[in-house]
C-alpha cells in the first residue's frame, strides 16, 4: 500500500509541475495582476476607509471575479483597478487560470496525460505494445507473476483497453514505432519490451527504437515469418524472436491427438507438450509408481493432485490411484502411450513403447 501511495503522489507532482508549465504565462500574468492590485489598493483606496493588506488583496481577487464590497474609489490609480482588472479577469480566468484548476482537479478527463504521469514512476516494469488479444493476455500473464506493466495501443478504442485500464495498468495512447510515445511508456527505465502487434515491421521497427532508447533492454517480438525471427535473433541479438506460425503448429498438432494437451511448444525440433489427465479406475495407469511410468514411457510427471492436495514433485515410489490428477511433460508418442495406458481394462499389463 505504501509503494502505491507513494507512486500516486510522485504522478501526482508530475502532472502538476507539468501543468504549470503548460499555464506558466496564464498563472504568472494572474500573480502580477493580483500583487499590482493588491498593492495599489492598499495605499489608494479612499473611498470608505483604508485597506488593510488582507482586505486589499481579497479586494483584488473578488474583482477579477467582478465581485466587491467596496465602494468606487476616487483616486485614480485605484479607479483603474476597479474598471480593468474585472476586464482582465475576465480574459485571464477563464481562458487561463479556470482551466489550470480544472485540469487539476478533474485527472479523468485528461487520462491520457495522467496515465503518463503515472508510468512516469515505473522502474524495471515491462513495456507491451499492441493490446489486441495477445497483448492482453501477455499483459495478464505478467501481472499474475507480479510483474509492472505500462501499456501502449494505437487505437484509443480498442477492445481491450477497459479492462487493461481496470488491472491498474497505465495505458499509452500513440503510435509505438515513435519515440516520443515510446519514452512516455519510460522504455529508458524498463527492463523489457514486448512488441504484440499483428504487424512484423512494426514490432521490428518497436525492437530497434526501444534498443536505441535503452541498449540493456530485453527485446520480445511477436513475428509472424519465422525465417525474420530467426534472423532478427541472430542479426540483431534479440532475447527473444517468436513465430506466431511456429507457437501455433504446436497446438494445432497436440489439438489432432486424443491427448488433453494444455500447452505445447518446440525445444530443438522437438514437440514437448504439458497434458492433464485423470486416472481411470480399472486402468493399467491405476497401482502404478510414480517413477515407474517416467522411466518406461520417457515422460516426466510434474504435479499430482489428490484428496490431501497438490504435490509438485511427487516421488518416484508415489503409487497412482483411480482418481489422481496428474499433470506430465512428454512428447507426443509418449501421450499416446499414456492414453493407451489410461483406459479402462479387465486385464492389467505393463506399459510398452
Amino acid at each position: 500500500m505504501r509503494q502505491v501511495d507513494s507512486r500516486t503522489l510522485r504522478a501526482y507532482l508530475r502532472d502538476t509541475r507539468l501543468l504549470v508549465r503548460e499555464f506558466r504565462y496564464s498563472i504568472l500574468l494572474f500573480l502580477i495582476l493580483v500583487l499590482v492590485g493588491t498593492v495599489t489598493l492598499r495605499f489608494a483606496y479612499d473611498a470608505d476607509r483604508p485597506l488593510s493588506w488582507g482586505d486589499a488583496l481579497d479586494t483584488t481577487v473578488k474583482l477579477m471575479f467582478f465581485e466587491t464590497t467596496h465602494e468606487y474609489p476616487q483616486t485614480w490609480p485605484a479607479q483603474v483597478v476597479f474598471f480593468l482588472w474585472p476586464l482582465l479577469g475576465l480574459v485571464l480566468v477563464v481562458n487561463g487560470v479556470v482551466q489550470f484548476w480544472t485540469a487539476l482537479f478533474n485527472r479523468r478527463e485528461r487520462r491520457e496525460t495522467w496515465e503518463v504521469a503515472v508510468a512516469s514512476t515505473y522502474r524495471n516494469h515491462i513495456v507491451v505494445c499492441g493490446l489486441g488479444k495477445v497483448g492482453y493476455r501477455v499483459i495478464l500473464h505478467l501481472l499474475g507473476m507480479q510483474y509492472e506493466v505500462v501499456g501502449v495501443e494505437k487505437n484509443p478504442e480498442a477492445r481491450f483497453l477497459p479492462l487493461i485500464r481496470q488491472k491498474k495498468v497505465p495505458v499509452i495512447v500513440g503510435n509505438a514505432r515513435q519515440r516520443d510515445v515510446l519514452e512516455k511508456a519510460g522504455v529508458r527505465a524498463a527492463s523489457a519490451i514486448v512488441a504484440a502487434t499483428e504487424d512484423d515491421l512494426t514490432n521490428l521497427d518497436i525492437g530497434l527504437e526501444a534498443r536505441l532508447l535503452n541498449p540493456n533492454i530485453q527485446v520480445v517480438l511477436r513475428l509472424f515469418d519465422q525465417d525474420l525471427a530467426d534472423r532478427v535473433r541472430e542479426g540483431f541479438g534479440f532475447q527473444a524472436a517468436f513465430s506466431t506460425s511456429a507457437l501455433a503448429a504446436p497446438a494445432l498438432a497436440a489439438a489432432a491427438t486424443r491427448a488433453a494437451v494444455e500447452y505445447s511448444f518446440y525445444l530443438n525440433d522437438v514437440l514437448l507438450n504439458v497434458s492433464r489427465l485423470t486416472v481411470n479406475p480399472g486402468s493399467a495407469l491405476a497401482g502404478h509408481r510414480v517413477g515407474e511410468v517416467e522411466q518406461e514411457l520417457d515422460l516426466s510427471i510434474i504435479l499430482l493432485s489428490d484428496r490431501k492436495g497438490v504435490d509438485f514433485h511427487p516421488a518416484a515410489d508415489r503409487v497412482l490411484n483411480p482418481g489422481d490428477q496428474v499433470v506430465v511433460f512428454a512428447s507426443l508418442e509418449a501421450l499416446a502411450c499414456l492414453d493407451r495406458m489410461n483406459r479402462p481394462q479387465t486385464t492389467d499389463h505393463r506399459p510398452q513403447r
